[in-house]
């Protein structure tokens, strides 16, 4: 007598659909992220911790018998640091952002303008388009 057998194997790895769903994860945490509010905490991360270091100099020298009272003075500058200057340090990060982006843009036309300066030197059928829009944008 013949017997058949029937499994059933999933279709799909599951390794295959952890790492499907692990990446979806990633791109919908990544959609909302926004690089200027990054920028601003680490600018903010890095005032606050100079300000900290600062004031750990200044306490370090009359700490002889009050750690107590240098503890609670450097929490306070930490703190006092990140309530005022969170605002300044985001304003400024908003601004720096548009300003790199057009550095960026202006660094890449320049760099294409000396590389097609560049081959105008050697071919001169693009030194004389060159010629030709120069006069047509004097005139």
């Amino acid at each position: 007598m013949t017997a058949f057998v029937h499994t059933d194997y999933p279709v799909q790895h599951p390794g295959v659909v952890r790492a499907e769903h692990a990446v979806e994860s990633f791109k919908q945490a990544t959609q909302s992220f926004e690089g200027a509010r990054g920028l601003a905490s680490l600018l903010l991360a890095a005032w606050v911790s100079t300000l900290v270091v600062v004031a750990n100099q200044v306490i370090e020298t009359w700490t002889d018998g009050h750690l107590l009272a240098a503890w609670i003075a450097l929490w306070l500058v930490a703190f006092a640091g990140l309530a005022l200057l969170a605002q300044p340090v985001r304003r400024f990060s908003h601004g720096l952002r548009p300003a790199l982006l057009r550095w960026n843009q202006a660094r890449h036309e320049a760099r294409q303008t000396a590389l097609m300066w560049q081959y105008a030197q050697i071919d001169p059928r693009v030194m004389a388009d060159i010629q030709r829009a120069q006069a047509a944008s004097e005139a």
